[in-house]
């Protein structure tokens, strides 16, 4: 198959980038893939909301690119972080063009939320499914476009450059490209190939790494993994956001219900065991701290007490308006006996964002040509050490808009006299005339049998998301890093003997991405000689003075 435009991600930022395309090139083809439905994404569960400025008598760019930076630790580009601050309220007002609803006062005015790290009251939402009404009114949006074409349950295997081709690619070769991917249709069991000048990455985050997350269960790190096997630059890969507040169910593992910051924004406070407001000893922003601050505070009370969660109070809270702001947190606690009227709510912290990622430019260009990245899969600069809250979406629309304009300039370029014309280490299969799709070797499975047993799988996840938790979490220390690559290298061998013997599965593919994505988590934080942002050493508790990213 071949497309003139391929998004591998349906989120967001893949979302916001193929509508963009489609609308401005309606004679071409845009193919979105997605490994599971259209809908099942990080976005849909996005709860708190967007931050932007729109009330410049209360707020303004300043503070909210001042907020950023504190919140990022010293690591945020601060050319990107203005980039995305001032560019946000167009962004926002297109996706309410497209038919995004966020809550309203009375009097028709925006109802704004405050959350962890921020001075002023400027998130808006709706209720608290934001990222379920921007999912729904962007695919809304898809279907009227008759140049989209939506592939669903289709399993990006790899990106395919000119090692391909039979050319020798290393780290250190100048001018990979990106050709299209290799993938797996899960109705026809096949790997098929498809083909196209422009190929954007929106794969989301990697929260399924760890044994307790706020992600759903699609969020397995496969397009960093897949550019890394590519050989493209990843960074920052040690700064792992674990939400404070998860809640906390006894004996549950895999996607846990977040509890949004929101809540502790309208009042919710954070109790130990023995009732007290603890967060005033660790900071003095107190329960709106950010939530680097806030998920190591609760790890350390938990640990100082021995008990598995803290408590969320809002006992205090109005309950209408509870209910009416929160309604699905208010259902889903009361589906487990939990009356946030009467009773305090059980929480505890859960991987939740990737600040690292695919490294890319202002303009969401990777260091693979023709490969863009945007959404949390990318590390653009934004977030430095440490994601300030509700700042992701606000990123993912930035950056979709900045990418489609690249790609539109780049087309240009083509058209005109004084294009560039490929080096040699990059072949241009799609010019003069020639038949890409001969020039692509289909993908060969020869000497691969079918697996005998799941298991293999099975435990091989179970035996990466301990030792992701257990010693890569909220606080880290040589050892634990160390014993961590050991076990990890172990699993790698494993799984590689796996994939080259038997026909690859979903479940393979995913397992062999998270297995990547874990080794350049611990690979980062063992090269991060200091404690910044979400990444805390207790071998090495102060900041070193010399500011870098790690890039892996």
């Amino acid at each position: 198959m071949q497309t003139d435009y391929l998004v591998i991600g349906s989120g967001i930022a893949g979302l916001v980038y193929a509508l963009k395309l489609a609308q401005y090139n309606p004679d071409r083809k845009v193919t979105i893939i997605t490994k599971a439905s259209a809908d099942e994404t990080n976005t849909k569960y996005a709860q708190g909301g967007v931050a932007v400025v729109n009330d410049t008598e209360k707020d303004s760019f300043d503070k909210h690119i001042e907020d950023t930076l504190i919140a990022g630790d010293g690591l945020c580009n601060e050319k990107i972080v203005e980039i995305v601050v001032k560019e946000g309220p167009a962004r926002v007002q297109e996706i309410i063009d497209w038919g995004t609803q966020f809550d309203r006062d009375k009097e028709g005015d925006y109802k704004l939320g405050k959350e962890g790290g921020h001075s002023e009251y400027r998130i808006l939402h709706y209720k608290d499914i934001t990222g379920w009404e921007i999912e729904r009114a962007l695919l809304e949006a898809i279907e009227q476009a008759p140049n989209i074409e939506v592939i669903k349950h289709c399993f990006v295997v790899d990106i395919i450059t000119q090692h391909h081709l039979g050319y020798l690619v290393t780290k250190s070769t100048p001018n990979i490209c990106c050709y299209g991917v290799y993938v797996l249709n899960a109705q026809s069991n096949r790997i098929e190939k498809i083909l196209a000048r422009n190929t954007l990455l929106a794969t989301g985050g990697n929260g399924q790494v760890y044994r307790t997350t706020t992600n759903p269960y699609i969020a397995t790190g496969d397009g960093i993994a897949m550019v890394y096997r590519a050989k493209g630059r990843i960074e920052n890969m040690e700064f792992i956001q674990f939400h404070p507040t998860a809640l906390y169910e006894a004996g549950k593992r895999g996607q846990a219900f977040l509890i949004t910051e929101a809540v502790r924004g309208d009042g919710g406070i954070l109790r130990n065991v023995d009732g007290e407001a603890f967060m005033e000893r660790y900071d003095p922003r107190r329960d709106l701290a950010p939530r680097d601050i806030v998920a190591r505070a609760i790890d350390s009370e938990m640990k100082r007490t021995g008990t598995e969660h803290v408590w969320l109070d809002c006992r205090h809270m109005p309950l209408e308006q509870f209910k009416e702001h929160f309604p699905n947190i208010y259902e889903k606690c009361l589906s487990i006996g939990i009356d946030v009227a009467i009773h305090m709510i059980p929480v505890a912290p859960a991987a939740h964002y990737s600040c690292g990622g695919i490294k890319t430019d202002e303009w969401g260009r990777t260091s693979i040509r023709n490969l863009y990245a945007c959404g949390e899969c990318a590390s653009t600069g934004l977030h430095g050490a440490n994601r300030l809250a509700s700042n992701s979406l606000l990123e993912a629309m930035v950056f979709a808009h900045r990418c489609f304009e690249s790609v539109m300039n780049s087309q240009a370029a083509l058209l005109s006299e004084t294009a560039v014309q490929p080096l040699d280490s990059c072949p241009d299969i799609f010019a003069g005339g020639a038949q890409p799709a001969s020039i692509v070797p289909d993908w060969n499975a020869e000497g691969t049998s079918e697996p005998q047993e799941m298991i293999l799988i099975t435990q091989s996840l179970k035996e990466l998301q301990q030792v992701m938790s257990d010693y890569v979490g909220i606080v880290r220390n040589d050892v634990r890093l160390e014993r961590a690559m050991k076990r990890i290298d172990l699993l790698f061998e494993e799984t590689e003997q796996l994939y080259q013997s038997t026909r690859v599965s979903p479940q393979l593919l995913e397992l062999r991405n998270m297995i990547s994505v874990g080794y350049l988590i611990i690979k980062g934080a063992s090269f991060r000689k200091e404690s910044r942002g979400l990444h805390f050493n207790t071998d090495y508790p102060e900041k070193a003075d010399l500011v870098q990213n790690i890039v892996l």
